[in-house]
């Protein structure tokens, strides 16, 4: 029913209250409004048929109040200052409480995420983890002392410690959470870490996220000790620093070549999800007591799930290492890890570094070796480490001995080859690692086979 072609309206009498209503107001069509004796209040409007104060009647409303002159009420003086006044507290504590709620909000998101970042990416005793405070770690690296500080490894400083609780020296990596990504870095080597056992991998004892006596964050892993240093320290020794060493005979460079597969071959293929190292180069290779090798450093290590990830994507590891796919946006793949292998391969059995100032304008380690191959081979090979055989009784060289030599020459020429396989430029064209170490183990076997017929002659041990 259409109110709006109402001529009369009479509600007198009804004991209607509260304020009038505003749609009388659009009611074109009235000549008489009769809202008299009843209990209205608040303001009359003031458009409509209420602009002519003959058509509506409004007498007996004893608490309405008006503003216009033509009719004979109390002025709404009161309830105008209390519109004012409540306009005016909306424009002063609207934007206060906008304000404070903003502040609150990026506190929360603040304190979130510092708690978020400093919680402990994993459960120490669920992993078998030792529990070390802060404390623990200041104390049983000196204060961190210089004197007890090892080298600088990725995003952190490697000291030695001794720990009451911990019968063996061990590595304390103190992560420098001011650089980039050095956050990222220690969750990244807390997941490897808690998800890997491997004899050629580098073994956690403990996790340290907390805070400093300042307040500052601190994060730190507490990881064997490797005795013998890094790959790289016996590969290029600086004499300064770790004094004289022996050159690293054949037979412990096929060792340690064996050790390195053995560990990827765990990561790639053992390992559910399979886990890409991304940053393999002889500094994160370690050497135990032993001189077995132990892959560690895992601060850009990818674990490789079903479905593709824009985390995987990008240049990832270290120059002269990194595979060059890589640095054309492709995927993190565990071909580039084979690729970084073959250069290794090639590092220790040339001595050349693939940064070094030789190596430029495109040609590389993989092509200088490459040219080489296979009748220049002899000319580029580190002198160091094959032995001379010699009969012990003439100091001429031996009959047996050119045999052994030859048969050696061999398997260095096989982890040439292998070296230069792993290392071209197509990722497709590399083997996979599962063939890489069955190549490197068949060559180690006929190595060793080698060692008895080696023994009946005078020579240098090739495994000391």
């Amino acid at each position: 029913m259409n109110l709006r072609g109402v001529v009369e309206m009479d509600l007198s009498q009804n004991s209607l209250s509260g304020e009038i209503p505003s749609f009388f107001e659009s009611f074109s069509s009235l000549q008489l409004l009769n809202l008299s004796f009843n209990n209205f209040q608040g303001p009359v409007p003031t458009t409509g048929v209420f602009g002519n104060s003959s058509l509506v009647l409004i007498q007996g409303n004893k608490n309405l109040c008006t503003n216009s002159q033509m009719l004979q009420l109390q002025p709404c003086i009161k309830s105008t200052f209390k519109r004012k006044r409540s306009s005016y507290v909306l424009m002063v504590v609207v934007p206060i409480v906008t304000i404070v709620l903003v502040s609150l909000i990026c506190v929360i998101a603040i304190v979130h995420r510092k708690r978020e970042a400093t919680k402990q990416p994993i459960n120490q005793q669920s992993e078998g983890w030792k529990r070390f405070s802060y404390h623990d770690l200041y104390k049983a690296t000196g204060g961190f002392s210089s004197i007890n500080l090892v080298g600088e490894r990725g995003c952190g400083s490697v000291y030695r410690g001794t720990f009451l609780a911990e019968p063996r020296i061990a590595a304390v990596k103190v992560f420098r959470l001011d650089q980039d990504g050095a956050s990222k870095s220690f969750i990244a080597e807390c997941e490897a870490l808690k998800n890997t056992r491997h004899r050629n991998l580098v073994r956690a004892i403990s996790m340290c996220s907390t805070f400093d006596p300042s307040g500052n964050e601190f994060k730190a892993l507490v990881l064997e000790h490797m005795s013998n240093g890094s790959l790289e320290s016996w590969l290029h020794p600086v004499t300064e620093n770790h004094g004289s060493k022996r050159p690293l005979n054949l037979g412990l460079r096929i060792r340690i070549a064996t050790d390195i597969a053995a560990a990827l071959d765990y990561l790639h293929n053992r390992c559910m999800p399979p886990l890409i190292h991304c940053d393999l180069k002889p500094s994160n290779v370690l050497l135990d007591d032993d001189m077995c090798a132990r892959v560690g450093d895992f601060g850009l290590a990818k674990f490789l799930y079903d479905h593709p990830s824009k985390s995987l994507i990008g240049a990832r590891g270290s120059i002269g290492y990194i595979a060059p796919e890589y640095g054309m946006g492709s995927n993190m793949s565990t071909e580039g890890d084979v690729y970084s292998y073959g250069i290794i391969l090639l590092e220790m059995l040339m001595g050349k570094n693939p940064t070094d100032e030789m190596f430029k304008d495109g040609h590389g380690l993989h092509k200088f070796v490459e040219l080489a191959f296979p009748h220049k081979i002899g000319d580029i090979l580190e002198p160091n480490f094959i032995p001379q055989y010699q009969d012990e009784h003439t100091s001429k060289p031996s009959g047996n001995g050119t045999h052994v030599m030859v048969d050696v020459q061999e398997c260095t020429m096989q982890l040439v080859k292998l070296g230069l396989k792993c290392s071209v430029d197509s990722p497709k064209d590399r083997p996979t690692m599962q063939e890489v170490y069955t190549e490197v183990m068949s060559i180690k076997e006929t190595f060793l086979g080698l060692h008895e017929r080696i023994n009946e002659i005078s020579v240098i041990p090739l495994f000391e």
